[in-house]
């Protein structure tokens, strides 16, 4: 158990156990709501500011590179001066920058309040998680993870539909906005029933170079993947290229050689944590790039509204809030390695059903039963997925287990959403030509299925499965 928590290991089926994974679900919920309906937003947002494919771009990764990049920082200051109250900090500054967003008159000034609602995430994400993995006792976790997953997943249903008819009925700008009273609910709830967790072992010391770097990487290679769709060999491309991975290579070398790095090594001796995160990777990258298409092909190429788009997507939703809970309970019986294999190579055959997307058949033929696959096989990974991270970890140490697994996903998902345009071919305004669109949408699709199948190789080849073994005569883990 992590040391310097309020009170006893909180059980599933009690009060105390049923309003933490409420706040958790809500704050989590809040913002998988706010990445969901924000996609179906993107075409409306580019036509009233006249924005380009790396405008649309910059608006999903501006929020997704400061998040990644401070994930780990946020995971570590809730690791020392309480998961609970950082958490709450993040669900404020969310909130507030929300509103700017809201409120923005171009890209450019929607494209840095992104950048702003990313650093409340890298606050409130890692928190939500570790809260309940630092609280609930061992034997009630993956449960607990479960539900959160499921009932989280009830943001993700409503988020895209709600995003369209939001964006068909009233404006793009209530998407934003909608989070300000969601973050209220949150504040409150948790102020009064959620119990405190820390690790008395940190003092304060921060890995601020550590921190620089990471965020310097990741922003350097993103500036230059989405650069290089409108000038591939443009002098800035090839600077921040160079300075990405300079920075990338410095941050190994940091995080080696610290006191108190932001991201332990020691964390990836153990081949669980390291292949489950090698799998996240994979998978969070296939996710966030088929993603960005569908709802953009689906827009562009079928011509459906924002809420149709919307709509499209609940299929695949429904089956995560479903089935996630029972998946979960399923590999605490028989263990993650099968689901974790079995689950992605489930969702790369759905991907490959949504690559023929054209138009040239019904919604029930042509969308329905690849969502419904990709839905399946994301219940039957990711709470497997993510109770093998923080088992794999020792308890004191949840809150940067947690941020590591979310930083990887996040990153994966920047760098592909940066990436697989130029990958394919397309640029400029192409997004809005169904012709130009179609062809690159049908390739990036192939590459997105071709990672999902890497991460249940990756899963297969690395996961045992007494990791979730909470027996005593279970090995410890690294760091314990």
């Amino acid at each position: 158990m992590t040391e310097g928590r309020s009170g006893a290991p909180v059980a599933l089926g009690t009060a105390p156990g049923r309003w933490l994974v409420t706040v958790a679900v809500l704050a989590s919920g809040m913002a998988f709501l706010d990445a969901t309906a924000v996609q179906v937003a993107l075409p409306a947002i580019g036509a009233e500011f006249g924005a380009s494919l790396s405008g649309l771009q910059w608006t999903v990764t501006a929020y997704t590179l400061t998040l990644a990049a401070l994930i780990l920082l946020g995971g570590s200051l809730g690791d020392r001066y309480g998961r609970r109250r950082v958490f709450l900090i993040g669900v404020v500054w969310f909130a507030a920058a929300s509103l700017l967003c809201g409120l923005a008159q171009d890209t450019v000034q929607l494209v840095a309040a992104r950048a702003l609602q990313g650093i409340g995430g890298a606050l409130l994400t890692p928190g939500s998680l570790a809260l309940i993995q630092s609280s609930f006792r061992p034997v009630d976790r993956a449960r607990a993870i479960g539900l959160w997953t499921a009932l989280g997943g009830i943001a993700g249903l409503i988020g895209p539909f709600l995003g369209g008819v939001l964006v068909d009925a009233v404006n793009w700008r209530l998407v934003f906005l909608i989070n300000v009273p969601l973050a209220v609910v949150i504040v409150a709830v948790a102020g009064r029933h959620v119990p405190e967790s820390r690790d008395p072992r940190h003092h304060g010391r921060f890995d601020y170079a550590g921190a620089a770097l990471g965020a310097l990487a990741l922003g350097g290679l993103t500036y230059a993947l989405i650069s290089a769709g409108e000038q591939p060999a443009g002098a800035d491309v090839l600077a921040s290229a160079a300075v990405g991975v300079a920075a990338g290579a410095g941050f190994v070398v940091r995080e080696q050689r610290a006191t108190d790095p932001m991201l332990p090594p020691r964390l990836f001796r153990d081949r669980q944590f390291t292949g489950a995160n090698a799998a996240t990777l994979a998978v969070y990258g296939a996710l966030g790039g088929s993603g960005l298409f569908l709802v953009l092909q689906l827009q562009t190429v079928l011509g459906y509204d924002a809420t149709g788009a919307g709509a499209a997507m609940l299929p695949t939703i429904l089956v995560i809030t479903l089935l996630a809970p029972r998946f979960g309970a399923l590999a605490q019986r028989i263990g993650p390695r099968l689901p974790m294999t079995v689950g992605p190579l489930v969702v790369a055959a759905g991907t490959l059903w949504l690559s023929g997307v054209d138009g040239s058949g019904p919604y029930v033929v042509e969308v329905l039963p690849g969502s419904l696959l990709q839905g399946l096989g994301m219940a039957i990974t990711v709470a497997p997925l993510t109770a093998t991270v923080l088992a794999a970890a020792p308890d004191a140490m949840a809150g940067i287990a947690s941020g590591v697994n979310n930083a990887v996903a996040r990153a994966a998902q920047l760098l592909a959403v940066a990436a697989l345009p130029v990958l394919v071919g397309l640029g400029g305004d192409d997004y809005t030509d169904p012709a130009a669109f179609t062809g690159g949408f049908r390739a990036a699709l192939l590459v997105c299925a071709a990672l999902f199948a890497v991460g249940g190789t990756v899963a297969w080849a690395t996961i045992r499965n007494d990791v979730l073994d909470t027996s005593a005569d279970r090995p410890p883990s690294v760091g314990t």
